[in-house]
């Protein structure tokens, strides 16, 4: 039996939904996350950034594009314990600027991920997945990466029958 993995990057509060900035409560990529540990019984990990973004969604959009240009490695308040124990990782994110968040290169890059299988998942307004599991085989190039799935943030409620479907494959 493999053991599972669930780790996200997430962000609440201002978000782009639908043509507009809404608040969220709960982040979009956290929601697809807890639905992935209901269906699987994997063990969740939140990567958080010890230095939090802006409140301000478009000012968070500027940052993360001035880290994606500087290949930035953002410094996470917490790190994976007992990383070796863990055969199967789904990493869930946000689309920003084509690909993930740079906090997903520090969490990547703070272990060994050779034989390990990476399964990604992606939350987004429109954009898919964008170069993300490129980026991710590049960060990895001795883990299996899977084909992942993206989800339109403003779908997450409803997406469960995707979810088993995607899962089941």
């Amino acid at each position: 039996m493999k053991k599972i993995l669930i780790a996200y990057y997430s962000r609440k509060g201002q978000n782009y939904k639908g043509g507009s900035i809404v608040n969220l409560p709960v982040g979009n990529t956290e929601v697809i996350a807890k639905k992935i540990q209901q269906l699987t019984g994997g063990d969740l990990f939140e990567i958080q950034t010890v230095k939090t973004y802006p409140a301000d969604y478009m000012e968070t959009t500027r940052v993360a594009q001035d880290e994606l240009s500087q290949d930035a490695r953002p410094e996470l308040s917490e790190y994976l314990n007992n990383p070796d124990e863990y055969d199967v990782i789904y990493l869930g994110y946000p689309n920003w600027w084509g690909t993930f968040p740079m906090a997903i290169c520090t969490f990547l890059e703070s272990f060994d991920t050779s034989r390990k299988t990476i399964i990604p998942f992606c939350t987004h307004e429109g954009s898919g997945s964008g170069h993300s599991e490129r980026d991710i085989k590049r960060l990895c190039p001795e883990a299996m990466v899977e084909k992942g799935i993206a989800i339109r943030g403003g779908s997450v409620t409803g997406a469960d029958g995707v979810l088993k479907t995607w899962l089941g494959k």
